[in-house]
């Protein structure tokens, strides 16, 4: 995408990360619905639909921040964000413990489903080009972001710290009082996460697991 401009770049990465993160929250919310918390649906949140979802600070303000960065310093341009998280309460669930796991599991969950429909997407680009060559490359950029962002917040979100989904699957996994002692850690588990990502020690564990799935579902 480096040929492109950074408007065009812009335009390219939008769509798939509003959907994103926006579809992530929504399938946290419908799997808690089904399995007998109705707090999300009671404010509305239990829809594929993005606007409820969207959060002014994590889904606008921080990507175009991100964006304007990029601009500023010469680079590529990313947009990287976060939607409203969806309130879960773990004793509306008719089991609890087992159940907060699949509603944690339904984010990544939805993230992996949509990178591969950005990925089937894709595949359909060779049809395209013989329609408009110009138009597919567009869709062909966006299909390959498409997939990328929903691999890397998959990935991300698994990282077994708390208040990520992975830290509420291994607090439902492991036995009750080790997942008492391991919850205390999560007020602090923001900061230790900042701090891994700012620190470089986060990236080469994440990147080749997401740069491998990508070019498994590109290929």
């Amino acid at each position: 995408m480096q040929s492109l401009s950074l408007i065009q770049q812009l335009a390219i990465m939008v769509l798939p990360l509003v959907f994103a993160v926006t579809v992530h929250e929504a399938a946290h919310a419908w799997v808690a619905d089904k399995l007998g918390d109705d707090t999300a649906r009671s404010l509305g949140r239990v829809t594929f639909n993005p606007l409820p979802h969207i959060d002014l600070i994590g889904t606008i303000a921080l990507p175009l921040g991100l964006y304007a960065l990029s601009a500023l310093f010469g680079g590529a341009g990313f947009l990287f964000g976060y939607a409203k998280p969806v309130p879960v309460l773990a004793r509306r669930l008719r089991h609890p413990r087992r159940d907060m796991a699949w509603v944690a599991l339904a984010g990544p969950g939805a993230n992996f489903v949509m990178a591969l429909g950005w990925a089937m997407l894709f595949a359909t680009i060779p049809t395209w080009m013989n329609l408009f060559s110009s138009g597919a490359e567009f869709v062909a950029y966006m299909a390959i972001f498409g997939v990328m962002i929903n691999l890397f917040l998959m990935v991300l979100n698994l990282l077994p710290v708390l208040p990520l989904d992975g830290g509420r699957i291994l607090t439902a996994l492991l036995p009750p009082s080790w997942a008492q002692q391991y919850a205390r850690i999560e007020p602090w588990g923001l900061f230790i996460l900042l701090g891994l990502l700012f620190s470089g020690l986060l990236m080469p564990i994440i990147l080749p697991i997401v740069q491998g799935l990508q070019r498994w579902l590109l290929a």
